[in-house]
């Protein structure tokens, strides 16, 4: 029954190790000393690190199959082939693969978490990862469902066409895992030199300050903080390593308790 836990070709089982992994890096080396590992809300942050990180994907995964077959149908109606058909990348080698969607992917989502800052209906759904107070690596899972439907319904497209194996997008999924996992923990790191390609601490510290930097934001980073320096969103001042507070304006009007966080804004 619980096999995927201790399946090492699942994601589940990286999600842990990665989890673990990262819990004790922060009781070895804490950013903020003062913050304590069972901090207030943790409680909530384990529900979803548990339904985000495993079942929210089985249940869009069910539901993707479906739309996906309507989809193929009517494309089939119109005597059109289905976007798998084309399998761009399917015979190149792994190595491309890898790099060539993990960029692409990397870059879409970039895209999207600027929507969903940019957005007034997607904002309210992203509320939920940006009410977290003190950041750990637990706070990289605690995020609204919905945000999983519109990430992967952007990125499906390219996703099919280029005919990525189930392998490579495995591997991704753990990467991004590890960084994000990273980016929100109670640690000191920026990468030195390479904090303008890869996300870090330091710099994701500031996409949540409670002030913005920019007219929607700042650090929008999700692996490489590179888009940001190209776009030009990316704040990272020499003079101050973290904000003073974290959250958003008027958070103070945000549910507090799981049920209702689950369901905002549907039910506001």
């Amino acid at each position: 029954m619980l096999d995927f836990v201790w399946n090492p070709n699942g994601y589940f089982f990286w999600l842990l190790m990665i989890s673990l992994f990262c819990w004790i890096l922060e009781r070895f080396f804490p950013w903020r000393r003062q913050q304590k590992a069972f901090r207030k809300q943790i409680g909530q942050d384990f529900f979803w690190l548990i339904f985000n990180g495993h079942f929210a994907g089985v249940l869009l995964t069910y539901l993707s199959i479906w739309i996906i077959s309507q989809i193929n149908n009517i494309l089939f109606s119109w005597s059109l082939p289905s976007p798998d058909y084309l399998n761009l990348f399917s015979n190149s080698p792994i190595w491309i693969q890898f790099i060539t969607y993990f960029v692409l992917s990397d870059f879409i989502e970039w895209g999207v978490h600027n929507l969903l800052h940019r957005v007034a209906w997607m904002w309210e759904f992203h509320k939920l990862h940006h009410s977290i107070l003190e950041l750990d690596w637990i706070g990289n899972f605690r995020f609204h469902w919905m945000e999983i439907i519109i990430y992967k319904g952007v990125k499906y497209f390219p996703l099919v066409v280029l005919g990525v194996s189930n392998e490579i997008i495995l591997s991704i999924a753990i990467v991004a895992t590890l960084v994000g996992h990273l980016n929100h923990s109670n640690l000191k790191l920026d990468y030195g030199i390479f904090r303008f390609i890869l996300n870090s601490p330091r710099f994701h510290v500031w996409h949540h300050d409670k002030i913005l930097k920019g007219q929607h934001g700042q650090n929008f980073a999700i692996v490489f903080s590179l888009w940001d320096w190209i776009f030009k969103t990316a704040y990272y001042p020499d003079d101050k390593d973290q904000p003073d507070s974290l959250g958003f304006e008027q958070i103070e009007k945000f549910p507090q308790r799981l049920l209702k966080r689950f369901f905002y804004p549907i039910t506001r």
